[in-house]
C-alpha cells in the first residue's frame, strides 16, 4: 500500500443513513471538521427504505397520547428487555427530533387543520407515526441530506471552501479502524478506506470515529434489508475491541411479499394494517385472534366486530391484532405457515378488500399500489 491518500478529521462518521448523517451534522455543528464515510452514493442507505413513519408522541391525532404511553408500548413491545433509559430518552425526545426535522425542509402529510398526520402502526396503543405517505425514510434522508448541503454552503461563505467543515466520501468503504496506545490509554486515531470506483486507499487521522453502519439483515437469503446491511460496523468494531450485544435481536418485517419470486422479500409497510387490512390463512380465517399475548389481552379485540369498529371509534373498541408488534405478528405467521395453514408459497395472505374498497386502496395508498401493480402485477 505504497501509494495513497491521507487526510485529517476531528471526526470521521461510517455511514451515511438518517443515524450518521444526524450525527455528522452534530458534530460539524460542534465546530469539529467532519468526514463522511458512505459505501454507497450520498442519500441511497438503508433509511429510504423505510416506509411507516416515526413513532413520536405528539397527540396530533389523539390528544391522549404522550411519552408515558409511547414509553409503556416500548417497554412491553420488547418484552421489558429494552434499556429502560434508552426507551424512555427516545420517548421523550422523539417529537422534538420530527419538529427538527419539519424546521430543515421535511414536508409531512397533514391532518386537516394542518399539523403534522400521524397513523397507526403495530405496537402502539394511538396513531403515532409521523409519516410522508409511504416513504418516510426517503424524506428523512432527503432532508437530512440538504441540511448537509446547506453546512456546507454556510461553510463556503466563511472559508470559500465548501469541505472546510464536512466533507462526504460517496462509494468510499472503510476497512479497518486504527487503534493506538495499550490498555486504559488504548484509543482511536483514525480509518483506513478504499474508494470502490477505483480501487485506491484513503487514510484519514480522526481523534474520534463514529459507527453508524445499520444491520446485518442481508446475511439472509430472504430479507426487506438493502445490500449495505451487511454488518461492516460489528466487524469494524470487534476487531478493534469493542463489544457486541443482543446479537440475537436483528428486526424481520413480519409482511412483506412472498410472490411472484422477483418481488420475494419486498417490504409490504405496516400502514397497510394500520389501515385496515387484515391477516388470513389458507382457510380465510383471520387468525391473529388466536395469538394475543397475555399482556396484551386488555389493549387488543377478541372479535372481528370489535376490531372492525375500532377504526371508527377508537376509543371504545380495542385494537385489531393485526396491530399487534411486529415480532407477535411474525411468530403468528410463521405458526401459521408451520401448522399447514400458509400459502402455496410459504406465506400468508394480507387481504385489504375487507374493509378498504378497491378505489380506496388506490387513493389511500397511491405509492404503494402502483408499486406492487407494476413490479408484481398483483392488485
Amino acid at each position: 500500500m505504497s501509494d495513497y491518500q491521507r487526510l485529517s478529521f476531528d471526526v470521521v462518521v461510517i455511514g451515511a443513513g438518517g443515524a450518521g448523517l444526524r450525527a455528522a451534522i452534530a458534530a460539524r455543528e460542534a465546530g469539529m471538521t467532519t468526514a463522511v464515510m458512505s459505501k454507497s452514493l450520498f442519500g441511497k442507505a438503508h433509511t429510504v427504505m423505510a416506509e411507516g413513519g416515526i413513532a413520536a408522541s405528539m397527540a396530533n391525532v389523539n390528544s391522549h397520547d404522550n411519552w408515558h404511553v409511547h414509553f409503556r408500548d416500548t417497554m412491553r413491545g420488547g418484552k421489558f428487555l429494552n434499556n429502560y433509559r434508552m426507551a424512555q430518552l427516545h420517548a421523550q425526545e422523539a417529537p422534538e427530533c420530527v419538529w427538527e426535522l419539519e424546521s430543515w425542509g421535511a414536508l409531512f402529510d397533514r391532518t386537516k387543520d394542518g399539523r403534522i398526520s400521524q397513523r397507526n402502526f403495530g405496537g402502539h396503543e394511538y396513531p403515532r407515526l409521523a409519516h410522508v405517505g409511504d416513504r418516510t425514510g426517503l424524506e428523512m434522508i432527503r432532508t437530512l441530506q440538504q441540511r448537509v448541503v446547506g453546512l456546507q454552503q454556510e461553510d463556503f461563505q466563511e472559508s470559500g471552501d465548501f469541505e472546510s467543515g464536512i466533507r462526504v466520501f460517496a462509494e468510499c468503504t472503510v476497512t479497518k479502524i486504527f487503534m493506538t496506545g495499550e490498555g486504559d490509554e488504548r484509543r482511536v486515531s483514525g480509518v483506513l478506506a478504499y474508494w470502490r470506483t477505483t480501487g485506491e486507499f484513503l487514510v484519514i487521522e480522526a481523534a474520534s470515529v463514529i459507527i453508524a453502519t445499520g444491520g446485518i439483515g442481508k446475511s439472509f437469503k430472504v430479507t426487506s434489508n438493502s445490500w449495505e446491511y451487511t454488518g461492516d460496523g460489528h466487524a469494524l468494531a470487534l476487531e478493534c475491541g469493542g463489544s457486541l450485544i443482543n446479537m440475537e435481536f436483528v428486526q424481520f418485517h413480519p409482511t412483506g411479499m412472498v410472490w411472484p419470486p422477483s418481488v420475494r422479500g419486498l417490504l409490504v409497510t405496516e400502514s397497510v394494517r394500520g389501515d385496515g387490512g387484515v391477516l388470513t390463512n389458507s382457510e380465510g380465517r383471520r387468525f391473529m385472534f388466536d395469538y394475543i399475548p397475555d399482556v396484551f389481552k386488555d389493549k387488543y379485540a377478541t372479535t372481528e366486530e370489535e376490531a372492525d369498529r375500532w377504526y371508527e371509534d377508537p376509543d371504545n373498541n380495542r385494537r385489531p391484532p393485526e396491530l399487534l408488534p411486529r415480532d407477535e405478528v411474525a411468530r403468528a405467521i410463521n405458526s401459521e405457515v408451520k401448522a399447514g395453514r400458509g400459502s402455496p408459497h410459504g406465506g400468508v395472505f394480507l387481504d385489504v378488500s375487507s374493509r378498504l374498497p378497491a378505489d380506496a386502496i388506490k387513493t389511500k395508498l397511491p405509492s404503494m399500489w402502483h408499486q406492487f401493480k407494476e413490479l408484481a402485477d398483483v392488485d
